[in-house]
């Protein structure tokens, strides 16, 4: 990831973007067993990928996108949309494999929009957080980071 605005230097900042980087590595991981025909397969890492995002989603939507919105209504909102979007579809895998056949093209469709809004946090949110938010703001969103914990080991 990029090293550019400083942005990594903050552990909340770091921490999201270590978890990008586990979600675009299950991305992968999904990939290869579509590629393999196996639904299962898919569906069990979507499962993981849903895992990462939980506590995720959950430090942005009530850390650090509240703090951003004023600032950038829209683009906060556009990417609130975009979470239940993922959700709803990384959703459908939650209890086993879906029984739809156009489940797993969704499913890929879904994760290049994902990989996609990936971007958008670590190129705009990120560095605009970085140069927005004040040590208070920071500390609220680290707040809810405790709150929530992780699902990456370590």
């Amino acid at each position: 990831m990029c090293e550019y605005c400083g942005c990594q230097a903050l552990a909340t900042i770091r921490d999201l973007t270590s978890e990008h980087d586990a979600v675009v590595n299950l991305i992968g991981a999904v990939r290869a067993a579509h590629h393999d025909g196996d639904a299962p397969g898919m569906a069990a890492v979507t499962r993981d990928i849903a895992a990462v995002l939980r506590p995720h989603t959950e430090v942005e939507e009530r850390g650090l996108f509240p703090f951003m919105a004023a600032e950038f209504p829209e683009h906060i909102a556009i990417l609130e949309a975009e979470h239940r979007q993922i959700d709803a579809v990384l959703g459908e895998a939650a209890d086993g494999t879906p029984a739809d056949p156009a489940w797993p093209q969704r499913l890929l469709d879904t994760l290049g929009r994902l990989r996609a809004h990936i971007l958008k946090e670590q190129d705009g949110v990120f560095p605009a957080a970085l140069a927005q938010l004040s040590g208070e703001e920071w500390e609220a969103v680290e707040a809810v980071r405790a709150r929530v914990g992780t699902a990456l080991p370590g």
